[in-house]
């Protein structure tokens, strides 16, 4: 379901002993039928509207603030995750997943957890709403620091067990189907913003904070500061880009941010930036889920199908380990179409 799309209000509630989230929204056939698709949606004659799981998914779609009312317990965590320099969206992440813990045993001291909570946690929770190993993940990271920091605790930090790891291949978009993508949208800036994400290999959030200084046209290249885990890095731009930025720039004339809000010296919105590639993707026949993250997939995968060492596409995506980058190579269908099947040797 998308919410924002209607008239709606969501609200957190404890409904006949358990924590619901209650959706108010017009009556119609057509949004009953959509939001009877999500897990555990049910009708209340009693409060006159659709209640689901108060769960992290749901928290999110609905807008929900997970911040609300937050104990000391969470303050004192936040404060030790700022003082070791983690990033505020890490630390958001690592506080809305620890939350979504301490909510399951809500009348639970901290001091009475064991390691045997965490499995009937990962078991009546995570497993029971069908969420994916990616968030039971978070919550074990999130679970090792906030217990790591105490020493009036019977749980051992050390030996909590991690998901199995998922095989999950990225999404990737052909080179047609990226054009029509970017040819879709008639906006300068919007244009510009794909364009960029995908001749560069940009996550959101790094194109979200470029400013104007970090476009080096005269050498050719783009600055990318303090991204994810705290790391520079730069990118080449193609003569291509660089023509575009510059048209873009005299059209626009952005003060600060290389892409600004509808006021001067305000950074773009990533919700609207999602938008601009949703509208994007609607406008052509692609009928695939795409998102603006498989421009970045993508472009890494278009650079090793073109010959592109494995090496230098590691360091152009800004990844740690080479084994994140090495994922890209079970993706790309270079070799693979060369490959000939010994069905085509059957006389049939």
């Amino acid at each position: 379901m998308e919410p924002k799309k209607v008239s709606w209000k969501a609200e957190a509630l404890i409904y006949k002993g358990n924590k619901r989230i209650a959706v108010h929204f017009e009556n119609t056939p057509e949004l009953n039928g959509r939001i009877k698709q999500l897990w555990d949606a049910r009708w209340s004659s009693t409060l006159k509207c659709w209640h689901l799981p108060d769960n992290q998914e749901n928290r999110k779609r609905f807008k929900i603030d997970c911040h609300a009312e937050e104990s000391e317990d969470i303050k004192e965590f936040i404060r030790w995750l700022r003082s070791k320099r983690y990033s505020e969206s890490s630390i958001k992440t690592y506080t809305n997943a620890i939350k979504s813990f301490l909510r399951f045993y809500e009348n639970k001291a901290i001091g009475e957890f064991s390691n045997s909570d965490i499995i009937t946690y990962n078991n009546e929770y995570i497993l029971k709403n069908k969420l994916s190993a990616s968030f039971q993940n978070q919550v074990v990271n999130a679970i090792k620091l906030f217990f790591r920091i105490r020493s009036d605790i019977l749980l051992n930090p050390e030996l909590i067990h991690r998901p199995k790891r998922e095989k999950v291949l990225p999404n990737i978009l052909s080179k047609e189907e990226i054009k029509q993508i970017l040819s879709a949208s008639k906006n300068m800036k919007h244009k510009a913003m794909l364009c960029l994400i995908y001749s560069c290999g940009l996550r959101r959030s790094e194109l979200l904070n470029l400013r104007l200084k970090h476009v080096d046209s005269g050498r050719k290249l783009l600055i990318i500061k303090q991204s994810k885990g705290k790391k520079d890095r730069v990118v080449p731009l193609s003569d291509k880009i660089i023509l575009q930025l510059k048209d873009y720039y005299r059209h626009y004339k952005p003060k600060v941010w290389l892409f600004e809000g509808q006021y001067a010296g305000e950074k773009y919105h990533e919700r609207s930036l999602e938008q601009v590639f949703k509208q994007a993707l609607n406008s052509t026949n692609i009928i695939k889920p795409a998102t603006l993250h498989w421009l970045r997939h993508s472009y890494a995968t278009h650079l090793l199908e073109s010959g592109t060492d494995l090496r230098y596409i590691q360091e152009l995506l800004g990844h740690s380990s080479s084994r994140t980058t090495e994922i890209y190579t079970h993706v790309s269908t270079k070799n693979l179409r060369n490959i000939k099947s010994p069905f085509d040797d059957l006389n049939i």
